[in-house]
């Protein structure tokens, strides 16, 4: 005897308009396209997903959603180009010295106006990045040593390539969406 199984569909699988960093680029071309093919990616992770999905816990005890990792990629964005590179004066997003964790724990806010907040943080270093060269530099406020640009922007792309593998768990874990 025979059982009959209803075929399950594979899990969705998570596509989008990105851009592949060219193959062939100098220095400049490549941490820019590499840099922005992570945010685009991120936001990939993030598709199609309501705000309560959005600020679903990854697995107790982590407080770790796809919220939270917006948020954090939001101050990251400001605190090292616009604080630290450029040395603007202007606020830190979602710390403080008595809540350093508030980026991940305190999901308070308008999804969409977070979002919203990321395109301008990104828009605002790309403009940052167009108008600097690679070898100048920012100081770190916690040290007071200096930084490139060029390192900055490696930094970034390491910021984002680590979340992005953690967006995955939580993505995939919300409703089994998989994808690059």
């Amino acid at each position: 005897m025979t059982e009959h199984t209803t075929p399950v569909a594979p899990p969705p699988r998570l596509t989008g308009a990105r851009i592949d960093p060219t193959p062939v680029a100098d220095e400049r071309q490549a941490l820019t396209e590499s840099l922005d093919y992570f945010r685009r990616t991120f936001e990939l992770k993030c598709a199609g997903l309501d705000p309560a999905q959005l600020s679903e816990r990854s697995v107790p005890p982590s407080t770790l959603t796809l919220h939270g990792l917006l948020r954090h990629l939001t101050g990251c964005e400001r605190w090292w180009f616009r604080i630290q590179f450029t040395g603007e004066d202007i606020p830190n997003l979602y710390y403080s010295d008595d809540d350093p964790e508030q980026d991940f724990t305190d999901l308070g806010g308008d999804v969409d106006e977070a979002f919203s907040l990321w395109h301008a943080e990104c828009a605002r270093s790309r403009e940052i990045i167009a108008a600097s060269s690679l070898e100048q530099t920012g100081t770190r406020r916690s040290t007071g040593e200096p930084f490139t640009l060029r390192w900055l922007m490696l930094r970034m792309i390491g910021e984002y390539a680590r979340h992005i593998g953690q967006a995955d768990l939580i993505r995939e874990r919300i409703d089994g969406a998989t994808g690059e």
